[in-house]
């Protein structure tokens, strides 16, 4: 009798300490999307915001000549057909009166692209004037555990292709860790060195230790962004829209936070949405440096995922009935208003005809936002080397030098910003190292009719694209397969002629083997590869006669 009440008491135990077990194994399963941002909060946690006081320059100008002010403006993740020069959001009906003035007053480049299909690599060209590859800076960092978060998360949902997470044998470094080498001389330093006050504010994503966060690359102040979300998740003021089909949103909404750092400070919550907080610091800051040559890079988050925007923007909106895509329309237009008030900003303090200003994106819009035809007319998105996750919309104006209303036609690419914005402030130009870049001023201002180069490459990892005399050609080992396009006619990229062009075929992949030779190695490796529909936006039903490629990072 003993016994068997031993017995039933040991069954009852291994029953609820089963259940505990299965309980704790489910509670883990569901929450250890979080667990990546609880440890962040506790490393560096975020404090309430604090005034950014900017350096102030002298009270009065000095007479006389001075060289231009220089901002380059930089949005994230900005669709070909998202701003109304091209077509605009939501078909059309979301002017962007501001982005599309930078081009009239100035010069529209109607055949420029980005240095890469995603943001980091594309920062390290537009700052140093070089390749990503040349410098290792070929693959973008990624937020700590966000690889394995992804991988968490994917899991099950076996009608996509997956995610390949792959192991290596070299040893990861920390997200703060990935960043530009501290021997790559930055548009900032080579500005600084021409007597240049500079000014970084918004997104940097080149690193943060080991000299290469933005105050060790050359700038005197940095209003660096320190989080993933536009404002704190269910703010009564701001209104989101979810995609529960992308893991990489759900990796966003489960770590992100709204946070920015002044000058390598701890985490602090900006005032306000994100992108009006930049704009007004932005402000302030050109108007604590109108009287002397300032360089400012502002780097808009906007419209980069996750899609939050501002109640009023929203309501300003009411004709969009697709939810996501009016979140994301409010996004852009709080974008084009923020630029209109740099734009006033200059007016206001008597400096717009001395100031030089850039407008460019980091690549393309993202498939995985669920919203079509924000590259169109191009094909492909961010995270590929189809013209939708290339071809970036991309301006320069200068009152008096650049003629209003031009276009240059000819090649450029991100690595041109450094040179030819630093010959714009008169800096000394790097000699002591290949610089992919060339200076394109006689092209801006009509001095020079032509091409600046005949060929441009992209690479990440086994996926290459090579420009060279109008013929474009992709290669990929993931599928394996060729893609060759004449851009003269067909820059869409919709007629594959590698089958019926074999010589043209055999000479674009000798110029990319020989430019690979002459790149360096990753700085880190490629962990994980993404797979990406060329046709159509994540969330939508694929096939298998879809064509795809799969982007390593």
């Amino acid at each position: 009798m003993v016994k068997s009440v031993w017995v039933r008491a040991l069954l009852v135990g291994a029953a609820i300490l089963a259940g505990l077990a299965l309980a704790g194994f489910w509670a883990f399963d569901r929450y250890f999307i979080y667990l990546p941002g609880i440890v962040q909060d506790i490393r560096n946690p975020i404090g309430p915001n604090r005034a950014v006081d900017w350096q102030r320059g002298p009270d009065t100008a000095h007479e006389g000549a001075r060289p231009p002010n220089i901002i380059l403006i930089v949005a994230d993740d900005l669709g070909w057909n998202d701003i109304s020069l091209h077509g605009g959001v939501a078909g059309g009906s979301v002017p962007t009166p501001n982005i599309d003035r930078i081009a009239r007053e100035g010069v529209q480049l109607t055949n420029a692209y980005a240095a890469s299909g995603t943001c980091a690599p594309s920062r390290a060209a537009l700052m140093t004037g070089r390749y990503p590859t040349r410098i290792g800076f070929e693959f973008t960092p990624t937020p700590p555990g966000m690889t394995q978060v992804i991988r968490h998360v994917e899991r099950g949902q076996s009608e996509r292709r997956p995610f390949l997470i792959r192991e290596t044998d070299r040893e990861i470094p920390e997200f703060a860790d990935m960043g530009l080498p501290t021997e790559e001389v930055t548009l900032a330093e080579m500005l600084s060195g021409a007597g240049y006050h500079t000014v970084h504010i918004g997104k940097w994503h080149l690193g943060n230790t080991n000299g290469s966060d933005p105050l060790s690359q050359g700038f005197d102040e940095s209003l660096e962004l320190a989080g993933l979300l536009y404002a704190p998740a269910g703010s009564p003021d701001i209104v989101e829209a979810r995609q529960d089909f992308d893991p990489i949103d759900q990796v966003y909404w489960a770590i992100g936070r709204a946070a920015v750092t002044h000058n390598n400070s701890p985490r602090f919550e900006p005032d306000g949405y994100i992108t009006d907080y930049f704009t007004r610091e932005a402000v302030e800051a050109i108007e604590a440096n109108r009287n002397r040559p300032f360089f400012l890079y502002l780097a808009h988050w906007a419209p980069h995922s996750p899609l939050q925007a501002t109640r009023e923007d929203y309501d300003a909106l009411a004709h969009i009935e697709d939810h996501p895509l009016r979140v994301y329309a409010a996004m852009i237009r709080a974008l084009d208003r923020g630029i209109g008030e740099v734009l006033d900003a200059l007016e206001a303090n008597g400096i717009a005809d001395n100031t030089v200003i850039a407008f460019t994106s980091d690549n393309g819009g993202a498939h995985y936002i669920g919203l079509e035809d924000i590259n169109a007319p191009y094909r492909g998105w961010k995270a590929t080397f189809f013209g939708g996750g290339i071809r970036v919309p991309t301006f320069v104006s200068w009152p008096g030098v650049i003629e209003p209303g031009s276009e240059m036609t000819g090649l450029a690419q991100h690595i041109d910003f450094a040179p030819t914005l630093a010959a714009l402030g008169g800096a000394a130009p790097v000699t002591d190292r290949v610089m992919d870049g060339v200076d394109l001023t006689p092209f801006l201002t009509g001095e020079m009719d032509g091409e600046p180069r005949e060929t441009l490459f992209w690479r990440s990892g086994h996926y290459e694209a090579v420009i060279h005399r109008g013929w474009k050609l992709q290669r990929t080992a993931r599928p394996d397969r060729i893609w060759l396009f004449d851009l003269a006619t067909d820059p869409e990229e919709r007629s594959d002629l590698s089958a019926t062009e074999p010589e043209r075929v055999a000479e674009l992949i000798a110029l990319l083997d020989a430019h690979a030779a002459t790149q360096s190695e990753p700085l880190w490796p490629s962990i994980a590869e993404m797979p990406v529909s060329i046709d159509q936006p994540l969330g939508q039903p694929e096939s298998e006669e879809d064509e795809y490629v799969y982007w390593p990072n």
